[in-house]
């Protein structure tokens, strides 16, 4: 990975190889499609989904795509995600597994609906 900060998800992701370039386009599809009306940005070097606040971000690692939720979501999907190494607000999905992109998915509207949740009790 070259250095320097990414201004987009496409610079973001052509500092990877084909593979990890591909698993990145996946998360991204999939969270993109989980909330439509979220922007992307990029946040601390990461691409990330901002709505009323980041809702997500992802980043390549050397073995692993990290997906950083925050620790609500860790704590609410904690059964699924147990099979994954995890912490207070992040899950490692290894490269030699498949993403899990449904569940991905379901975090990302879970993330949603609290941010939403949010906004309406503001």
């Amino acid at each position: 990975m070259s250095k320097g900060t990414a201004k987009d998800f496409d610079a973001y992701s052509d500092r990877f190889r084909n593979d990890v370039q591909q698993r990145l386009r996946k998360m991204r599809q999939a969270i993109r499609k989980a909330a439509p009306g979220a922007t992307e940005t990029i946040s601390y070097r990461m691409p990330a989904f901002r709505l009323d606040g980041i809702l997500v971000w992802y980043a390549a690692h050397a073995s692993h795509i990290g997906f950083y939720p925050g620790a609500s979501a860790i704590a609410t999907f904690a059964k699924e995600l147990s099979v994954y190494e995890s912490a207070k607000g992040s899950v490692r999905f290894p490269f030699d597994e498949p993403l899990p992109l449904s569940l991905v998915a379901r975090i990302v509207r879970y993330r949603v609906r609290e941010q939403l949740s949010k906004r309406r009790a503001n």
